[in-house]
């Protein structure tokens, strides 16, 4: 390991005049390469796809932010599902934090869209367009040709077309496919504001990809700050093996070798997205991409010395020699997040289709009525969760009297909630008391959904 700490006070990708250094990445190749190639293609279908999916004609997911409308697996959920969001949010919290702990930043390199779209779709565009690392440097370093200007207008309209296409599939997650193909076939006047916001988004998608780049990862996103309190000696990671490589020397022919096993090659650098020396130890700018682990192993497989020089493993694991273990920290860890999930999936099984809330209309003692009867008021809040309308009716379990509802039909919309009073008037001759409890049964279709218990405030005095 260089033994020189400097690298940690400043980033990779900016000079010590505060000006850009621009990466150009070896083309990286394989089996980790081809691992997270793969996957790419998973996601990147699943976030296609995804939007045509439906379930009784309704979206298999949606966040529409702007209506607070979404949908999880088939299932909605609305402000009303405010607690289960925010226990459903805390859970994913601790599970990053879980996830980070034992494996380090296995998700920026294999999962986070940012080093999905960068590396595995714009990237690769660029190498077919530029060729690999040396072409496209000495193309940005030659003089503008007529090549030149086919190769870079050809590279930009296939970014901006991708940033488009990809807005588009996202506005799909967004207000759901359906509402976006009558967006694309409505006449464009009709969503003029629609089709500004798409184009703005698109060109903030372009940039990111085509200029912004790894600056997203090292400048921008909190996610690479936090793994410098969340990663410890016992985290996996990818890194260098010091030990083993120590001190570095250049192959000679012909000489007996007492250097460690690295050559001091620097494709490790060559490959890496973010322009670090992976041998200088875990950095701020690493994704875990495992670009790196490949170009290792190949040079490795050439001068006949064993893979794993550059691998996942621990700090602990390197210097110590030994396995991986579960710490106290990664088992308390666990607990929370088991009670998390476990509290997050009772709320999910026993959520019910319609929530009903009735209360006896605070400070408001009974009603005297015609006909010798009595009356007592009561608010109801009823929120249905399907997306289908509903008509909901009440009924008193316990009691011998009539219902009336006061300028309220408790007919619901899709996902709609409906604040009102009802009032429930019986005889006076069938209280015994000043305060009697009672039943109110809440229907939905003729089945019997729910039950309130509250109570029925009389005139009759007691003894």
């Amino acid at each position: 390991m260089n033994d020189s700490s400097s690298y940690k006070d400043s980033v990779s990708t900016i000079s010590s005049q505060g000006k850009r250094v621009w990466i150009y990445p070896k083309k990286p190749k394989g089996k980790f390469t081809s691992a997270r190639t793969l996957t790419a293609i998973i996601l990147l279908l699943i976030l296609v796809v995804t939007p045509f999916v439906k379930i009784h004609n309704h979206p298999f997911m949606l966040f529409n932010l702007l209506e607070r409308k979404f949908i999880f697996f088939g299932l909605a959920f609305g402000p009303y599902d405010f607690a289960i969001l925010v226990i459903g949010f805390i859970a994913f919290a601790i599970f990053i934090i879980l996830f980070t702990a034992i494996f380090g930043r296995i998700f920026c390199g294999w999962v986070c869209p940012q080093t999905i779209f960068m590396e595995m779709v714009f990237r690769k565009i660029e190498y077919w367009i530029e060729g690999d690392f040396r072409q496209q440097i000495a193309l940005d370093n030659s003089a503008w040709t007529l090549s030149k200007y086919r190769k870079k207008i050809l590279k930009h309209f296939s970014f901006f077309s991708i940033s488009f296409i990809v807005s588009n599939i996202l506005l799909a997650w967004v207000i759901g496919i359906d509402e976006l193909f009558k967006i694309i076939s409505d006449p464009v006047s009709q969503h003029l504001s629609g089709l500004f916001a798409l184009i703005l988004f698109s060109m903030l998608f372009y940039f990111i990809f085509s200029r912004f780049r790894e600056q997203a990862c090292t400048v921008v996103c909190p996610y690479g700050r936090l793994q410098g309190v969340l990663l410890d000696k016992n985290s996996l990671v990818v890194a260098y093996d010091n030990v083993r490589g120590e001190p570095r020397a250049k192959i000679k022919k012909n000489e007996q070798r007492t250097s460690g096993d690295c050559i001091n090659c620097k494709l490790c650098v060559d490959v890496c997205p973010t322009g670090i020396d992976i041998r200088n130890g875990i950095q701020l700018e690493c994704v875990n991409c495992t670009a790196c682990i490949d170009a290792c192993d190949e040079v490795m497989d050439k001068v006949k010395k064993p893979r794993g020089l550059i691998r996942y493993d621990s700090l602990q694991g390197i210097k110590d020699r030994v396995r991986f273990t579960f710490t106290p920290r990664i088992i308390s860890y666990s607990v929370i997040l088991l009670l998390l999930l476990s509290l997050f999936t009772y709320l999910v099984a026993t959520r019910e289709d319609i929530e009903v809330n009735i209360l006896r209309t605070p400070g408001m003692l009974y009603q005297d009525q015609p006909n010798d009867k009595i009356s007592n008021l009561y608010n109801f809040n009823i929120v249905n969760k399907t997306f289908e309308p509903i008509s909901v009716t009440i009924k008193i379990k316990d009691l011998d009297a009539e219902i009336k509802m006061l300028g309220a039909d408790m007919k619901l919309k899709p996902s709609e909630v409906e604040d009102g009073k009802f009032m429930i008037i019986a005889d006076k001759k069938v209280f015994s008391k000043l305060n009697t409890p009672i039943t109110v049964g809440v229907y939905r279709n003729g089945r019997e959904v729910t039950s309130f218990k509250t109570s029925f405030l009389s005139n009759i005095k007691p003894k």
